[in-house]
């Protein structure tokens, strides 16, 4: 019969338990088995909500005390000499290749596919030797077992592993030394008393060559063709339905083949005509993994009827798109929302629900059919009647748009004139890219506030001591262009939601992002618009304090758009064009205020980029025209900065030129400055640029040598007068100690590199 699935499950638990434990953990407030005894509890929750939700496979393994790709490297013995050789339980060692240590910087960190996941990206070497150490997915598997509750075990796979890996050139041809160790893990599963497993292989969806698909069905043989556990191949972010790849996957002796159908429902009907005539189950992602929105059942039952026409119910799985991972907890509760809204959503908990509801409703008769859906119809036809999705305004200001909206009035030679004559800058500016600690004084007093025990006129003296304190700091230290720290500012995304129509805002909608960080994206349900201004106040009363320029700090529009739950409803180029209007508004409001710097973060720019290469032309063009609408109509002497973090470049050069950004600021430091290459190859990038010299997200402390290494490196690639200073990203998530001694060594390295000859670019 027809079966229901998850693929994975969130980790942080209902009121993000795991992040307390880990951090507790890491502040030396608990022992290991403290943190051990939460995640297990956390485990033991995830296992008994599904099986009391009535689905079918249940996950194991994909629970992750900081992030599946680390627990794989781990759990493959694919670990950098520079953190020694651990033992399987070391604990401070496995945190170490996440976090870093005194003498050992950790692994780098980059988006999951196109979400805004981080994951650690394995180091490999060509002698890489691998040695299973399957203790991670079996124990998790008996420890469901022992709690009654039967799982599949998760596993990221060998493909998307070397995939996704760094170290050597071309790592996929280390699959063949790779598979073994896989091969290990899958009989010690098998040995426990799994029956089946789930293969993780998202990195099939990307683009490759025959060669390496070749690689991918001799290491599959290897793996699901000789006996041992069942195979269930997992794919997802994308379809697979370029060249002959579903065919190819035919041919395997696959025993499930899970399908993106929300990403990709384009894919199904090939899917059923290759598999229609082997034995294989297909595994239908019909319900998102990845946004907030309740499923039309109707949509999701017609894929599913098609699909059981030629293939019957016996051979079908109903699931999510992809991992639970990527959506919160629970939407129940959510009373701060209009309740209108709230019916429209649907969080991970309610999306077992609907996997239930669809699995029910899949073999009933038209008549039962009738009688099950109809709560869920006449919650989405509500959503699509409802007058609160539309304004008239807004829609009639996006269509009078015209192709000379899109670029400011002068090109950037003359606009780095005018700017450098309005404001002077030293060689090698520094600056740092918008946030500083976001210390528990800072968040008891927002509570206060939020709460009402603290009055507005009390709190904007604290915010305002915050800013002096910051700017103080700034101006001891030397900085160039200073920002006033946001200690108003819960959120780069949420902040700005939070004043802008169109929004509504979850009070415990937690999403990891990496390790313990989670954020709270705000869903975007409606078009949106701009009221009053959002920064300027606390602009003026910053810049104030200083004669340095003081940079206004928005967040563009691209970004907003990434990271938030956005309306499936229209277009997302429609969405994110209101949202450059409106941030539009802002940066004219901070002009007209006086300021000199204005930095529009677009974080997330890449991150939107579809996996296959077909797709991602159109993406970008309209992802960069609408930052240069953003920013279009400001005066030639407003030196506009962005920034992007966690982003390779190679691929979208021509793009990022097209931002016509007066200063660029990327992340640089865990790559060692090598992504500067794609600024200094056949394209070079004809802009200034500042490449992060200071890793933001590990608690380590680099020193003024290390630093004034990773600026020469920098000078190699970009002339001097092109090249600022900063860190890779805000300093939110740091603590003012370590805020004090990494900017001061930063300082210290940019004062030695201005007192040395400039390196000659290229060499």
């Amino acid at each position: 019969m027809i079966r229901t699935a998850v693929l994975g499950f969130p980790r942080m638990g209902p009121n993000r338990e795991l992040k307390l434990a880990l951090e507790r953990h890491w502040a030396g407030e608990s022992s290991p088995d403290e943190l051990h005894a939460v995640a297990r509890e956390l485990r033991a929750a995830a296992w008994s909500r599904m099986r009391e939700a009535g689905i079918d496979s249940i996950p194991s393994g994909d629970f992750s005390l900081y992030d599946q790709m680390l627990d794989t490297a781990w759990g493959l013995g694919a670990i950098p000499e520079r953190f020694g050789r651990p033992e399987v339980d070391d604990l401070p060692a496995y945190f170490a290749m996440a976090r870093g240590a005194d003498e050992a910087r950790p692994l780098e960190m980059t988006k999951w596919f196109d979400t805004n996941y981080h994951y650690l990206v394995p180091e490999l070497r060509p002698d890489q030797a691998f040695e299973a150490r399957p203790s991670h997915w079996v124990e998790q598997f008996e420890e469901a077992m022992a709690a009654g509750v039967p799982t599949r075990p998760v596993i990221v796979g060998p493909f998307t592993f070397l995939s996704l890996a760094k170290g050597v050139d071309r790592p996929l041809d280390l699959l063949d030394r790779l598979v073994p160790a896989y091969r290990e893990i899958l009989d010690a599963l098998a040995a426990a008393g799994a029956d089946e497993v789930q293969i993780d292989e998202p990195a099939l969806a990307l683009d490759h060559p025959a060669a390496d698909l070749d690689r991918f069905e001799r290491a599959f043989l290897d793996l699901a063709g000789n006996g041992g556990p069942k195979v269930a191949l997992a794919t997802y972010f994308a379809g697979l339905d370029q060249g002959t790849l579903l065919e190819r996957l035919a041919r395997l002796p696959i025993h499930e083949l899970h399908l993106d159908l929300v990403r990709a429902p384009e894919q199904l009907e090939r899917a059923v005509d290759a598999f229609a005539g082997t034995g294989a189950r297909l595994s239908l992602g019909l319900v998102d993994g990845r946004n907030v929105w309740i499923t039309d059942p109707d949509l999701a039952l017609d894929r599913l009827d098609f699909a059981a026409r030629a293939l019957g119910h016996e051979r079908l799985t109903i699931a999510p798109s992809c991992s639970l991972l990527h959506v919160p907890h629970q939407a129940a509760g959510e009373d701060g929302i209009d309740p209108a809204v709230r019916r429209w959503l649907a969080f991970a908990v309610e999306r077992l629900d609907e996997l239930a509801l669809l699995a029910r409703a899949a073999t009933a008769s038209p008549a039962e059919r009738d009688g099950l859906l109809g709560l869920a119809r006449e919650r989405v036809g509500s959503r699509r009647k409802s007058s609160r999705t539309w304004d008239p305004e807004v829609r009639a200001r996006t269509a009078g748009l015209e192709a000379e909206h899109y670029g400011r009035s002068q090109d950037y030679p003359a606009r780095r004139a005018a700017q450098r004559a309005r404001q002077p800058l030293p060689d090698l500016p520094t600056t740092t890219i918008g946030s500083y600690p976001q210390t528990a004084e800072i968040r008891a007093a927002r509570r206060r506030f939020r709460e009402g025990e603290l009055d507005r006129a009390g709190y904007d003296r604290f915010l305002e001591g915050e800013i002096r304190r910051v700017v103080e700091f700034q101006e001891e230290i030397g900085l160039d262009v200073l920002v006033h720290g946001e200690p108003e500012r819960n959120d780069m995304v949420e902040y700005f939601g939070q004043q802008l129509e169109g929004f509504v805002f979850s009070a415990n909608g937690w999403v990891q992002s990496y390790g313990s960080r989670c954020v709270k994206p705000p869903i975007l349900f409606g078009d949106v618009s701009r009221p009053a201004p959002m920064t300027v106040e606390w602009w003026r009363r910053a810049q104030a304090m200083t004669a340095k320029p003081m940079k206004g700090m928005l967040t563009g529009p691209v970004t907003i758009l990434q990271w938030s739950f956005v309306r499936d409803d229209q277009p997302r180029r429609d969405t994110c064009t209101q949202i450059a209007l409106a941030i539009q508004d802002e940066v004219l409001d901070l002009e007209r205020a006086g300021a000199f710097a204005i930095q529009v973060d677009e974080a997330a720019l890449r991150e939107g980029l579809p996996l296959q290469r077909r797709h991602r032309d159109e993406y970008v063009r309209w992802a960069v025209d609408c930052f240069r609408l953003t920013v279009a109509p400001a005066a030639p002497d407003t030196q506009i900065h962005t920034h992007m973090c966690y982003s390779e470049f190679n691929d979208m050069m021509e793009h990022i030129v097209r931002l016509d950004a007066d200063v660029l600021s990327i992340e640089a430091s865990r790559s060692d400055m090598e992504v500067l290459d794609a600024f200094a190859g056949e394209l070079s990038y004809p802009n200034e640029i500042g490449p992060g010299v200071y890793d933001i997200h590990s608690p380590r402390v680099p020193s003024a040598d290390e630093i004034e290494r990773l600026l020469a490196a920098a000078e190699d690639r970009i002339a001097r007068e092109r090249l600022w200073v900063n860190p890779d990203c805000g300093l939110k998530t740091r603590s003012w100690e370590e805020v004090r001694s990494a900017l001061a060594a930063m300082m210290e390295a940019a004062n030695r590199r201005r007192a040395a000859a400039p390196a000659v670019a290229g060499s």
